[in-house]
């Protein structure tokens, strides 16, 4: 620990985020240094391999989540349910009380959905998925999270509530096309999310709250694909492939 850190904090269990931004050797590796308030103390019973797929996901999904103001009542359509950041907001958003929508593409997909709360999935390839989520929400959705907007924004806007919000996180393409007057008509608005550029309030806020989930056993991990340190490559790979889950490295 370095000066002026609180001597209690050693041996304390933590997880950490932004471990990787701005540093050369990120987390693959035996050790890592960050600053004190980014090794967030990790609560009893929850093991070392859900917190390490905490940081980036979770505090991601909180922002996209809660930008916004609480989510009490509201209903919320989550795009790529079973990936890291779509399944840590259904999560969220069920913690805090919001009806949850969920598109997948795959039935394993829609398990992993399903089990961390959504309501009703929908496969997004559908003939139908506009008219189904007009059924699950005839008067529209109020938030939509968003990991291809590129790609969603025409349907998004189809199923958006007036005065909704389409919060996008990832993108399909780099610039897609942005249709202004159906967004103004619709008095909608449209939010973009990178959780590097997040300002200390908004982690602060998220690391908060995720700490509360925990605690009241709210949050759930994903299936665990792990690998050695020495098969760093191999477990970038699996990402790359697509692998449904948490790919975890153990280390030595």
């Amino acid at each position: 620990m370095g000066t002026g850190v609180d001597p209690t904090r050693l041996g304390q269990r933590v997880w950490v985020y932004h471990a990787a931004a701005g540093r050369p050797n990120g987390t693959a590796a035996e050790y890592t240094c960050v600053p004190a308030e980014q090794a967030v103390p990790l609560p009893e019973g929850i093991s070392f391999s859900q917190g390490a797929g905490l940081g980036i996901p979770y505090v991601t999904a909180h922002r996209c989540v809660f930008a916004d103001g609480a989510v009490v009542g509201r209903t919320l359509l989550v795009t790529g349910g079973a990936g890291a950041v779509g399944n840590a907001a259904i999560q969220l958003a069920c913690w805090g009380g919001a009806q949850v929508l969920a598109t997948v593409s795959t039935a394993d997909k829609s398990r992993l959905a399903i089990a961390a709360g959504a309501q009703q999935v929908l496969d997004y390839r559908a003939a139908d998925y506009v008219a189904q989520v007009r059924a699950a929400a005839p008067a529209g959705v109020d938030r939509i999270i968003d990991v291809a907007i590129g790609a969603n924004l025409a349907t998004d806007l189809d199923v958006l509530a007036p005065h909704g919000v389409i919060v996008a996180y990832g993108s399909d393409a780099p610039d897609p096309a942005v249709p202004v007057r159906r967004l103004m008509v619709a008095n909608a608005t449209l939010r973009f999310v990178l959780v590097y550029n997040l300002a200390a309030a908004m982690i602060a806020q998220a690391v908060t709250d995720i700490t509360r989930a925990l605690q009241a056993g709210a949050l759930m991990p994903l299936p665990e694909h792990r690998f050695a340190l020495r098969d760093i490559a191999a477990a970038h790979e699996a990402v790359e492939r697509g692998a449904v889950g948490e790919v975890l490295v153990d280390i030595p």
